[in-house]
C-alpha cells in the first residue's frame, strides 16, 4: 500500500516522528486507524524496537521524596511528585520523546508576530477522572496558581511575565505576556503546570482527579503512591501501558540498588554511579543513560556573609576541582561545568567559558576578600545528589589547601529540600534538566525569584533574561544568553562543577522506548505512562 503513497513512506522513515504524529498524518491521508496502526507496528519491528504491551504492574523505587510532599503543584520540587503528577495529571504542553514541545491538553497553539500573545486550542472531549469535562476555566485557574503577588508557587518566576489569561470563544485559552517569549510553549511544560479541576471558582490544587493516563489511588507523602490505569484517558491509545504502578521511596542509594537486584522493584532512578559498571554486567538489569542538562550546583546565599563578598566566592570557585568531580563523583557520567547554569543540550551553551582550578588564584582572592581564616559551614546530604558526601570530601581537601576554613555538616535526607536548600548559606543542590534557557534562568537566577537559591540580583542578568525571551532572532538570543552565562560564571554565587546524565536502571522485563524525552529524569517524568512490562 505504501509503495503507492510516497508521502506515507516518508512519514514512516522520519525518525523524529512519534506514533501520534504518524497516526494523525496517516489518517488525514485517508488510511483507516487499523491500517495506520499496522504500518506503525511494522516500522517499529523493522527498527528492532520492542513494541509496547498492555498490562502488568510496574514497581519503582525512587530517590528524591519528602514526607512534606503535597499534591499542590506549586510546592513540587523533587522527582517523585513530578512522576506522580505526570501520571495522573496533564499539562497544556509536554516535552515529547523527541524533546520538542508536544501537544497535550492543548492540541495546537499559535502566537502573535511579536510572541506576546499565545492562543492555545484545548483538546475536545477530555474528562477528569471523576467525569468532569475539561474547560477553559480549569486551565485559566490552574495557570493563575503560579502568577500574581499572592502566589507561593516555586514556578512564579517562570510565569511572572503573564499579564492576562482569558477564554476567547469556546475551547481557546489566550495568554498575554508583558514581553514576547518565543519559547513560551516550553514554559507550559514546567512540572508545576498541572491542569487541575476548578471547584467553587478556584483551582483545586489538592484534587486527586486528573486527566492523565492513571488514577491516583493511594498517596502517602514521602513513603508510597499507587496508581491504576484510567480507561478514559485521552492518551489511552498511545500511552498508559501498564495496568497499575506502585512507587516507593528509597532514599538510600545502596538500598535502592538492592531492591532492584532482589526484584522488589522493577525500576530505580539514580543508581549509585560508583557501582554502575558492576551493575551493567548484571544480565537482568538494563541501564538507561540519557544526555542531559542536569546541573550539580552548590549555592552560596549572597545575603549572608562572607558569601556577599565576590572575592570570597571566586576563591571557592577557583579552589574547586571540576575534573575531579566528574572523575570521582560522576565516574565519567558527565561533563565539566564552569558555573554557568545553561546546560550542554541548550542552543546557547557556551563551551568557551572556563573557571580554572588554580589554588594560587584562589588564595589570592581569599586574601583580597579580607575574610581570613573565619570558618564557614558547608551542608549536604546524598539526597541532594548521589555522591554528595564524596564530593564534600573532595571539595574540603582543595578548599583547605587554598586556605579556606570550611566545616562539613551532613544533614538528614528527609526534609533536606525544606530545611536546608534555599535556607542555609552554603549547601549541595542539583537542578533537574530544563529544555530551554528561560525555564532555568527565570526560576533560579532572576533577582527576586522565589527559587533564586543564592539570592543573586545582577541588574544586567535580569535585563538580558527579559530581553532574550522576546528576541525572535536566534543568533541574537544566543548572544544574550551567552552573556548571561559569562556574568553568572564570573559574578554569580553558584559553583557548578559539572553537568550530569539522567541515569536509571530497570529490570530487562521493563520495556523502554527507543527515544526518551528530556525536561527531567525518568523520561521527562513520564515513565509510568510511556514504559511497559514485556512479560505482561
Amino acid at each position: 500500500m505504501t509503495d503507492k503513497n510516497p508521502v506515507i513512506e516518508r512519514m514512516l522513515a522520519d525518525q523524529k516522528a512519534t506514533r501520534r504524529d504518524f497516526m494523525v498524518g496517516a489518517t488525514a491521508m485517508g488510511l483507516t486507524a487499523t491500517s495506520a496502526t499496522a504500518l506503525w507496528s511494522s516500522r517499529a519491528h523493522a527498527d528492532g524496537h520492542t513494541m509496547p504491551k498492555k498490562g502488568g504492574h510496574l514497581r519503582a523505587g525512587l530517590n528524591d521524596s519528602n514526607t512534606v510532599d503535597s499534591l499542590d503543584p506549586a510546592t513540587f520540587n523533587a522527582t517523585t511528585m513530578i512522576v506522580i503528577s505526570r501520571a495522573f495529571r496533564d499539562s497544556l504542553v509536554e516535552v515529547g520523546q523527541d524533546d520538542s514541545a508536544s501537544p497535550a491538553l492543548a492540541e495546537s497553539w499559535e502566537a502573535s508576530e511579536d510572541a506576546r500573545e499565545w492562543r492555545f486550542k484545548l483538546r475536545p472531549g477530555v474528562e477528569f477522572s471523576n467525569g468532569k469535562s475539561l474547560t477553559a476555566e480549569d486551565v485559566i485557574n490552574s495557570i493563575n496558581v503560579h502568577r500574581g503577588e499572592e502566589s507561593k508557587s516555586g514556578a512564579k518566576g517562570v510565569f511572572e511575565g503573564i499579564t492576562e489569561v482569558s477564554e476567547d470563544g469556546k475551547g481557546t485559552v489566550v495568554v498575554k505576556l508583558e514581553n514576547g517569549n518565543a519559547d513560551f510553549p516550553f514554559l507550559m511544560t514546567d512540572y508545576h503546570m498541572n491542569i487541575v479541576p476548578t471547584v467553587d471558582g478556584k483551582a483545586d490544587v489538592f484534587s486527586r482527579h486528573g486527566t492523565g493516563c492513571y488514577n491516583l489511588t493511594e498517596f502517602e507523602p514521602g513513603i508510597r503512591a499507587s496508581l491504576e490505569r484510567n480507561p478514559n484517558s485521552w492518551q489511552s491509545d498511545e500511552f498508559g501501558h501498564v495496568d497499575s504502578a506502585e512507587l516507593v521511596t528509597i532514599l538510600d542509594d545502596t538500598a535502592r540498588v538492592n531492591a532492584l537486584m532482589t526484584n522488589d522493584v522493577d525500576v530505580i532512578n539514580r543508581p549509585e554511579l560508583k557501582t554502575l559498571n558492576r551493575l551493567k554486567r548484571v544480565r537482568s538489569v538494563n541501564i538507561i543513560d540519557v544526555e542531559s542538562n542536569l546541573a550539580f550546583t552548590h549555592p552560596m546565599r549572597t545575603e549572608a556573609g562572607p558569601f556577599d563578598n565576590l572575592d570570597f566566592r571566586l576563591a571557592l570557585k577557583h579552589a574547586t576541582n571540576r575534573q575531579a568531580f566528574v572523575d570521582n563523583v560522576l565516574f565519567g557520567y558527565g561533563t565539566v561545568g564552569n558555573d554557568q547554569p545553561v546546560g550542554p543540550k541548550m542552543a546557547s551553551y557556551d563551551p568557551s567559558i572556563t573557571v580554572d582550578f588554580d589554588l594560587d588564584k584562589a588564595a589570592y582572592h581569599l586574601k583580597k576578600s579580607g575574610v581570613g581564616d573565619a570558618a564557614i559551614k558547608y551542608q549536604f546530604a546524598d539526597t541532594a545528589y548521589s555522591g554528595a558526601g564524596e564530593a564534600a570530601q573532595i571539595f574540603l581537601e582543595d578548599w583547605q589547601k587554598a586556605g579556606i576554613n570550611v566545616n562539613l555538616q551532613k544533614e538528614p535526607k528527609d526534609g533536606y529540600w525544606t530545611n536546608i536548600w534555599n535556607v542555609v548559606p552554603f549547601c549541595a543542590c542539583y537542578w533537574g534538566p530544563r529544555p530551554v534557557e528561560d525555564m532555568i534562568l527565570s526560576i533560579a537566577y532572576m533577582g527576586g525569584a522565589k527559587w533564586n537559591d543564592t539570592n543573586i540580583d545582577i541588574a544586567r542578568v535580569n535585563e538580558l533574561i527579559v530581553a532574550a525571551r522576546a528576541e525572535l532572532d536566534q543568533a541574537k538570543r544566543t548572544a544574550m544568553y551567552q552573556e548571561v552565562q559569562m556574568l553568572l560564571s564570573t559574578e554569580g554565587a553558584t559553583i557548578v562543577p559539572a553537568f550530569g546524565k539522567d541515569i536509571a536502571a530497570a529490570n530487562v522485563k521493563v520495556g523502554v522506548p527507543a527515544k526518551l524525552g528530556g525536561g527531567w529524569e525518568m523520561d521527562g517524568g513520564h515513565f509510568i505512562k510511556r514504559w511497559w512490562m514485556n512479560d505482561a
